[in-house]
């Protein structure tokens, strides 16, 4: 296969550049995996007759191979990252296009796990990719631009959803198919197509656990488990309580989208703009916030509508998570990328092996209020944590304490 250097890439048509080829992954990994992701809550409920413990059971089954992504050190010795990235892809597409063959439990938690080995050494390997392939200086502005076009691939496949499951008398068999299908062609397609890029810089194909990347580390496992409160319970709620259709949960996932789809690039520009730290500072305060007012849903009883605005404003304020990579691009030597992308993504992932299991339980048996009075207190922990950044990080000033040793030593 054809190898062309990072810096020599430019001389390649403008669709078979290294950026080029991230937009075409951004695009295609979510047609699968939203596709999966929008039929869950509906599939699961109607046909295996899953309670909150069971859906709990599902997403930590589907974080497991999250928490083994540091397993992508061990690939990357013998195969390419952009292989191995592309190959997981595929992984990710076959799985989702047979999901619904399996409507048992069983069934689903094995093809979860299949699509989830899939989706996180894709996702592990995209970001390591992103942080070698596009330049410090106009990291945020693409980053932002990258999740903007997953969006606009979701909203499409939204909208087709809307439009076509009544009219045509889809059914989840015909849904998944298509999806996981198209996914899987699209990344054969990038296999074939592309060249592989070289980076100027070799990446470590060993352990790399710094002390210095230790607030990075702290920010990504925060990050994970402030997570599974949204991904998991949030469009779950609209199911259970407001007692969503296929359609109608469609439709706020593309209200979601078509909103981020505008703000993600602005976002990126944002934190080029104001930093990582203030960036982090804004989302988690906007986090503390919405994650309060989903209690309030249920010891206050507020309405539909307002869970619908919490929903769309929550993914607004995720889309500013990107700064969480911006900072380590910044702070990182060139080399620790890839394999610091497998530790993070593994910390990332800890607490999502137990955390669905557990707040399933108290959402069954306790309230469902306590989960979302619960998010409020990791939010504000992250909020804590995104004060320790500094104003302009770097390699030797990776938290405010290295800024302040020395403004002391002059």
């Amino acid at each position: 296969m054809k190898m062309v250097r990072l810096e020599d890439s430019h001389r390649l048509p403008l669709w078979r550049r290294p950026t080029s080829l991230l937009f075409m992954m951004a695009m295609a990994m979510p047609i699968a995996f939203a596709t999966w992701s929008a039929l869950l809550n509906n599939f699961v409920i109607e046909i295996a007759q899953f309670d909150g413990t069971d859906i709990g059971w599902l997403h930590t089954v589907r974080e497991i191979p999250g928490f083994f992504a540091i397993g992508v050190i061990a690939l990357i010795m013998f195969i390419r990252e952009q292989v191995l990235g592309l190959v997981a892809l595929v992984l990710l597409g076959a799985a989702t296009a047979v999901t619904a063959q399996f409507p048992s439990m069983a069934g689903i938690l094995t093809v979860t796990m299949l699509s989830s080995i899939g989706f996180h050494y894709y996702e592990t390997v995209n970001q390591s990719l992103q942080l070698q392939w596009i330049d410090k200086k106009r990291a945020p502005q693409t980053l932002g631009w990258l999740l903007s076009a997953g969006s606009a691939a979701t909203l499409v496949v939204y909208l087709l959803i809307v439009l076509t499951w009544d009219r045509f008398g889809l059914t989840y068999t015909i849904v998944y198919w298509l999806a996981g299908g198209f996914t899987t062609l699209v990344a054969i397609f990038c296999l074939i197509a592309y060249p592989q890029f070289e980076s100027p810089h070799p990446q470590l194909k060993t352990f790399v656990l710094r002390k210095r990347y230790w607030l990075y580390y702290a920010l990504q496992f925060m990050s994970g488990a402030r997570r599974q409160v949204f991904v998991v319970f949030a469009a779950f709620m609209m199911v259970q309580k407001f007692e969503f259709e296929v359609d109608q949960t469609t439709q706020l996932f593309m209200v979601a989208l078509v909103v981020n789809i505008v703000a993600a690039p602005l976002l990126g520009r944002i934190v080029a703009y104001f930093g990582e730290r203030r960036a982090l500072i804004v989302e988690y305060i906007g986090l503390s916030i919405v994650f309060a007012a989903y209690a309030g849903i249920y010891y206050l009883h507020w309405g539909v509508v307002l869970a619908v605005v919490l929903y769309v404003v929550n993914q607004i304020f995720f889309s500013l998570a990107l700064a969480i990579k911006t900072y380590f691009q910044k702070i990182a030597d060139p080399q620790d990328i890839a394999p610091t992308a497998a530790v993070a993504f593994t910390i990332n992932h800890i607490a999502a092996v137990f955390l669905p299991v557990l707040l399933g339980l108290l959402w069954d048996h306790y309230s469902p209020g306590l989960v979302f009075a619960l998010a409020v207190l990791m939010a504000l922990g992250s909020l804590f944590l995104s004060m320790l950044i500094p104003r302009h990080p770097a390699p030797g000033h990776e938290t405010v304490f290295q800024g302040r040793l020395l403004a002391a030593a002059e």
